[in-house]
């Protein structure tokens, strides 16, 4: 990663200071994305195919949206879907941006209440395999999938807009949608070398 002209003017000071202060001075040290939370495994991250067992397979017609990413990891759908649902600070703080923005459309800031949820999804269905959590809104209707097949950890997301709003909701959001899931999917990874070692 290149280092930005101001950032190379600033260690070169540091470097200076190191000699007159000797041992009693540290400079900084450079924090790069790659050495930052659930940026390093990032690129274990793979764009997949839905598995053909999943259930959420039953619900796409024409113009619906689906994506689907994996990662390694050998944990059962319920364990990673509670680490995906579990937003790290910035990923909250986007989330509350958008219940603000929505909020004068009457949009829905979590699903309706029922006593098993993973984050604020409400869980429609479980086995061992897939859990598939979501719920249905004025502007779209969603459900998340969360599968364990063959080592790997999927994760697809479906939706079905229900009218133009809902389309341009869906654009609008599409990028972040794509960080959370993929720094997700890292967090599942990392959790999983952990209970691994």
């Amino acid at each position: 990663m290149p280092i930005p002209f101001g950032v190379k003017n600033a260690l070169r000071v540091a470097s200076s200071m190191k000699k007159d202060l000797g041992s009693h001075f540290q400079p900084p040290r450079l924090i790069t994305p790659k050495k930052r939370d659930g940026i390093l495994n990032m690129q274990h991250v793979t764009s997949s195919t839905l598995p053909l067992q999943s259930a959420l397979r039953d619900r796409i017609k024409p113009m619906d949206f689906i994506d689907c990413y994996s990662v390694e990891a050998d944990l059962s759908p319920r364990h990673a879907a509670e680490i995906i649902t579990d937003f790290p600070g910035w990923a909250q703080c986007l989330v509350a941006i958008r219940n603000i923005i929505t909020a004068p459309f009457g949009l829905l800031k979590e699903g309706p209440d029922t006593s098993d949820k993973v984050g604020f999804f409400p869980v429609e269905s479980e086995n061992n395999e897939e859990l598939i959590a979501g719920f249905n809104d004025k502007h779209l209707d969603f459900r998340v999938s969360v599968m364990s097949q063959n080592g790997r950890i999927f994760l697809a997301t479906w939706v079905h807009t229900n009218h133009p709003a809902g389309k341009l909701y869906l654009a609008t959001i599409l990028p972040f949608h794509m960080l959370i899931v993929r720094n997700a999917l890292a967090r599942v990874k990392a959790t999983n070398k952990m209970k691994q070692r």
